[in-house]
């Protein structure tokens, strides 16, 4: 079996050594070369041809953005950031995915980190999802002629009423939208469709570090008709709100004797990833029932697929995000294998059918 070839691009020789070490401690990987600067990545890497990049975003002379962007347009290979776990380190990683990066993983550190180990084993199954056929071509994509009207049209109106309330229920119905490795790149292929008067409210887990989300959540905020928050315990849900769950907590809802939604961000349980798609889905579903609208989008693993078979058993919609689009189609596809998937169709389909599914 042929490895997946790997090229290192970091200004620190510290931090490409151990990058190094880590990378190899897989044996289906290996390391081709090692680059000191975005000029020097972009060279290597036209030369050699490597399945994946690990890009730094900082360096002297041309920064891991710009070495980024060429490689992106030249279809050399899939990048992954390697940045720092800081406010600005977020919102340049957001930059770079927004330009097609695959996605990042954080120095643990900061700049020069020592304990790079923590994120091995993140970094080599990114690594593994990245080389995977087709991805690149994913990665490339733009925003259409099509996609930009159906955006704008989307946006100015939902023309739904709003529901009169069920007996003992909020009357209004809930999406529950899980996402993971690609999530912010697709999450602004979707959630920028959806109107400001959506009769329902959304609720958003991306597998994310914990400092990320609040630079996360103001991004999507300024570039949303919707109003986007970081869901905080004690927040009254409401329709028309995005609620982007918490790194490090869960996303639960509980209801009060006068039928107000409320969310709480309890510790635990304990789960791999914290929001789980998984529990808040679950959660969702046990406070609206049939009226809870599941939505699984690009992401490795499994997470989210049981609470989709859930949805769809109790009467809910469920969408899953197809082969078509999805950078990593893994939890996407756990859904569709196990029945939890009543709708199929690429992100750039997925606003419309949460529109229709909030309207049914």
């Amino acid at each position: 079996m042929q490895k997946i070839k790997v090229l290192i691009c970091d200004d620190s020789a510290l931090m490409r050594r151990s990058l190094k070490k880590i990378i190899e401690s897989d044996s289906s990987l290996r390391v081709i070369a090692a680059a000191r600067d975005g000029e020097d990545s972009v060279i290597k890497a036209r030369e050699l041809q490597p399945d994946v990049i690990t890009m730094d975003v900082n360096m002297p002379g041309m920064d891991g953005i710009t070495a980024l962007q060429i490689i992106i347009n030249e279809s050399i290979a899939p990048v992954i950031m390697v940045s720092s776990l800081t406010q600005e380190g977020a919102i340049v990683t957001f930059e770079s995915i927004a330009l097609g990066a695959f996605d990042y993983v954080s120095k643990p550190g900061g700049t020069v980190s020592i304990n790079m180990e923590s994120v091995q084993q993140e970094l080599i199954n990114k690594i593994k999802a990245a080389a995977r056929p087709g991805v690149i071509k994913k990665l490339q994509r733009k925003e259409t002629e099509k996609t930009s009207e159906t955006r704008k049209r989307l946006q100015k109106t939902t023309g739904i009423k709003k529901r009169p309330p069920r007996p003992n229920g909020p009357g209004f119905k809930a999406v529950a939208l899980g996402i993971s490795t690609g999530g912010p790149k697709t999450l602004f292929e979707v959630l920028p469709m959806l109107p400001a008067d959506l009769p329902a409210p959304v609720f958003v887990v991306q597998h994310m570090p914990g400092k990320f989300i609040t630079p996360f959540a103001q991004r999507i905020n300024s570039g949303c008709a919707m109003t986007c928050v970081e869901a905080k315990a004690g927040m009254t849900v409401e329709p028309g709100t995005i609620y982007l769950g918490r790194g490090g907590y869960q996303m639960v809802l509980y209801k009060r004797t006068d039928n107000k939604i409320m969310i709480r961000t309890p510790g635990k349980p304990e789960t791999t990833f914290k929001p789980s798609v998984d529990i808040t889905m679950s959660s969702v579903l046990e406070i609206f029932g049939s009226d809870t609208i599941g939505v699984l989008m690009t992401g490795m693993g499994k997470d989210g697929a049981e609470s989709m078979v859930k949805i769809t058993n109790a009467g809910g919609i469920t969408i899953a995000e197809s082969d078509e689009s999805a950078i990593v189609y893994g939890m996407p596809r756990e859904a569709i294998e196990r029945g939890g998937a009543r709708i199929i169709v690429p992100c750039w389909d997925i606003a419309e059918k949460i529109i229709q599914a909030v309207g049914e």
